[in-house]
């Protein structure tokens, strides 16, 4: 039975039946007088942002994998698609291999974002999830009017100019992304804006879904949660106990516990006690995911689950650099010509989230800001019982297209 059937979701939008979506990304292009069908380029695009997602994180656990990661892979694919708009030659290259886009003409990159950003917004009627995509341009720059048409067209991002020396124009922007993520990300623009900065391109997510299934509150109590140096500290466990979505597999455990409807959930996977996170992320690719997504079944079971919330901030240069776009942050050789006929590069890439998992659900957000500067300038199983009391992974992932809008390792729930 597939797993888009089987479970209730909440969160964000979209991630990918990665099964199909990679055949599909490795099948012969279509005749221009053959078009492409809705739901195969959801699938591809949405294969790529998984891809993508995966590659961060591992770039990211590389610099801290003692410490609590939670990205969006969604919110960044997003940010840095509008600017991918803007590039040319060698760059243009670059970010597509580092986006999985190589095998889609820049067209198709923006009609699958287009269909997938639609069908995101229409997830789950009993989910909240709201994505907004926006340009801030330092007043005096011209830009290309076909790059702006393209980011407005696909990605309903409109540009605003500001005198980016008035000390009101970072305000304005961060803003901007306080009331699209509900005042969970109040800042993302560092004030005063430098003088070099000519561009800000943003993306911002907001999730809120109650669980299909609500914990009690008064199962809520407080349990030893292990931490990876040996430790323990005492942290408030949710717990339930009933039917889901579940996988016994090679070193973890895993459930899945969906959101509203169904569509959308939030996947935990538990290493063993002999694994630990570290190898389980390690293992993490998206050829492996996609055939985990496969083996999920309907299993009774008992789940205890920390209460946990946190917020993140990193900036992505030096992870995106290493995954193959440090041309594009070359102040020498970066080529965003169908941007601008300035002279310019990507200055810095910020990323933030916040995730909140209780007894209710969850409620979760992400900005990603791009800052373009000046260069001079069913089986069935025994019950089971998960105890989530040591280092564990989660994802929130769209079962309908398979798009991973949230993942990260958490370390220490706070």
């Amino acid at each position: 039975m597939p797993i888009e059937t089987l479970v209730p979701v909440h969160f964000v939008r979209a991630l990918l039946s990665t099964a199909l979506a990679i055949l599909i990304f490795v099948s012969p292009a279509r005749g221009a007088e053959e078009p492409e069908p809705a739901g195969d380029v959801q699938q591809r695009i949405a294969a790529a942002t998984t891809q993508f997602g995966f590659r961060l994180f591992a770039e990211l656990r590389k610099e801290k994998a003692d410490q609590n990661i939670f990205i969006s892979p969604a919110s960044v694919a997003f940010a840095l698609a509008m600017t991918y708009n803007g590039a040319a030659e060698d760059t243009q290259r670059a970010m597509a291999k580092t986006l999985g886009y190589r095998k889609m003409s820049p067209r198709e990159v923006n009609t699958a974002n287009a269909t997938l950003l639609e069908a995101l917004e229409s997830a789950d009627p009993a989910v909240e999830l709201a994505i907004a995509n926006s340009l801030w341009a330092r007043k005096g720059i011209e830009f290309d009017p076909n790059f702006l048409f393209r980011n407005r067209k696909f990605y309903g991002a409109e540009m605003t100019a500001l005198d980016f020396s008035d000390p009101k124009a970072a305000p304005t922007i961060n803003g901007w992304v306080s009331r699209h993520t509900k005042g969970k990300i109040e800042k993302i623009v560092a004030e005063p804006i430098k003088p070099q900065m000519v561009l800000y391109l943003i993306n911002a997510i907001y999730f809120k879904g109650q669980w299909s299934r609500p914990f009690n509150k008064e199962s809520t109590a407080e349990r030893d949660f292990h931490l990876l140096d040996g430790r323990t500290k005492k942290h408030p466990m949710m717990a339930q106990g009933g039917k889901y979505l579940y996988l016994k597999h090679n070193g973890f455990q895993a459930v899945s516990l969906p959101y509203g409807q169904g569509r959308i959930s939030l996947y935990v996977f538990l290493p063993d006690p002999e694994s630990s996170l570290t190898a389980f992320c390690d293992s993490l690719t998206s050829e492996a995911w996609a055939d985990w997504m496969r083996r999920f079944r309907r299993t009774d079971g008992d789940i205890i689950l920390p209460k946990f919330k946190l917020e993140y901030e990193k900036e992505l240069n030096e992870p995106l650099k290493a995954m193959g776009m440090a041309v594009a942050f070359d102040p020498d050789k970066a080529d965003f010509s169908d941007m601008t006929n300035e002279k310019v590069f990507i200055s810095e890439v910020k990323h933030k989230t916040f995730v909140e998992v209780n007894e209710e659900g969850t409620e979760a957000a992400a900005a990603t800001s791009v800052g373009i500067a000046l260069t001079a300038m069913p089986v069935e199983q025994e019950r089971f019982t998960l105890v989530v009391d040591r280092p564990f992974f989660v994802a929130i992932r769209d079962n309908q297209t398979g798009m991973l809008l949230f993942m990260g390792g958490i370390v220490e729930p706070q």
